[in-house]
Formats: structure tokens, sequence, C-alpha cells
């Protein structure tokens, strides 16, 4: 489109995507939001091809990725076991969608626009969640599975596992997000941070007993948005 890459059009692109999924909110625990695979959310006709658009329209042209979906790989048949991660496809196509054009790292790992951002590359700077406060329109981002203890100190670095949520309302003591492939759907969450809007006590330990965040992106938006 011919409007200017802003916070507003990014939140509203990740707000309209969660009212397609139902609204989910889940504060529990990452370790309690498991569903039997036929409950799933992102297996419900009409939504496993929504997940398909974040492939297609998050990843670059010409990659296999793009032609999944949350059901399918990319020879149309069904996975064998657990379908890809699909959380960065989601983050991906809303940076897309909302006009980050050339600047954003689009990829099916979190870790390679985060170690982008690093690096100083793009549309997006890594910020200490100690010293930053989210703004909405940024991304929190936590490491998971085997790199569950990954540092700020530590970017940018060899390949891991990520997830990052988009931030669409900063209040005083708490962000709101929406990340995709959350509870097998794109789902709010709420997170709590100290009284100057920081993720983090000094020295890194997070306000939020859940998930331990240990970057903040910040994104560059065109103007003033």
């Amino acid at each position: 489109g011919g409007e200017p890459f802003s916070r507003q059009n990014t939140i509203a692109i990740a707000q309209r995507e969660w009212r397609a999924f139902g609204m989910n909110v889940n504060d529990d625990p990452p370790d309690q939001q498991v569903r039997p695979r036929s409950q799933r959310p992102d297996h419900q006709p009409g939504l496993w091809q929504r997940v398909g658009e974040y492939w297609w329209l998050g990843q670059n042209a010409g990659t296999k990725e793009e032609d999944w979906t949350s059901k399918y790989n990319e020879y149309g048949t069904p996975y064998a076991g657990e379908a890809p991660a699909w959380s960065a496809a989601f983050i991906s196509y809303v940076m897309r969608s909302a006009g980050a054009a050339e600047r954003f790292a689009y990829s099916p790992l979190h870790a390679d626009y985060i170690n982008g951002a690093a690096r100083g590359e793009g549309v997006l700077r890594t910020e200490r969640p100690d010293a930053y406060a989210p703004q909405p329109g940024d991304l929190i981002c936590v490491g998971r599975a085997s790199s569950r203890n990954i540092r700020f100190e530590d970017l940018p670095a060899p390949s891991f596992y990520g997830h990052c949520d988009l931030v669409t309302e900063a209040a005083p003591g708490q962000l709101v997000v929406i990340g995709g492939n959350v509870d097998a759907s794109v789902t709010m969450k709420h997170v709590p941070t100290g009284p100057t809007g920081l993720l983090a006590e000094p020295g890194g330990r997070t306000y939020d007993p859940r998930y331990s965040w240990f970057v903040v992106l910040r994104v560059q938006y065109d103007g003033i948005s």
C-alpha cells in the first residue's frame, strides 16, 4: 500500500488476526498450554489455511516454507509429527503486511530477525529489558526449549529457539501482547512490568514469573505513528 510503515497499522493487523482466531487470551504458564490435536484452533477449517497465508506471505519467495500450513507440508501431505512452529511466520506476516518491505529479516526462525536487530540491520534494534520500556508496536522475546537461558549479552548468538510477541498496549504495570502459535492460536497475553514500564529489574530478572524476556526489539517506524 501507499501508507508509511506505522505502529498503528502493525498493531491493527495483529489484532485483526487475533479476532479471526476467536480472541483467545491465555495467561497460563507455557507448560499448561497443551491441547489435543483435534482441538487445536490452527487445525480448524478456515484457520489452518490462515496459517498457510502467514507462511505464504511471511516467507521469502522460493522457500519450501512458503507452501506450509499448520496441517500440511509443501507436498500437501500431513506432517508426520508436530507441525512446524509458526510463531515467527506470524510475526513475519504482520511485518510484511504492515509495510516493513525489505527492512525485516523474514524467516521461520525468530533468531534470524533478533540477530539482525543485534547487528543493526533493518528496522529492528535490540534493547535491554531492564533499560528500555517496550512501546506498542515493539516486540518482546524469550528463549525457549534448549535456548531458554539465553541472555541479552549473548546477542547476536548462534541459531537458537525463541518466541516473540507484538506489544499492542502498554499500561502502568502491564503490557498487552499478541503472538502466533501460542496455545495453537493467535493469542493475547498480559505481561507484568515494573513501575516505569520495564520488563526486568536491574540485572535482568523479569517481573514476569512465567517468561524470562531477554530482549526488546524496538521497531523504527516511519515518521511519527
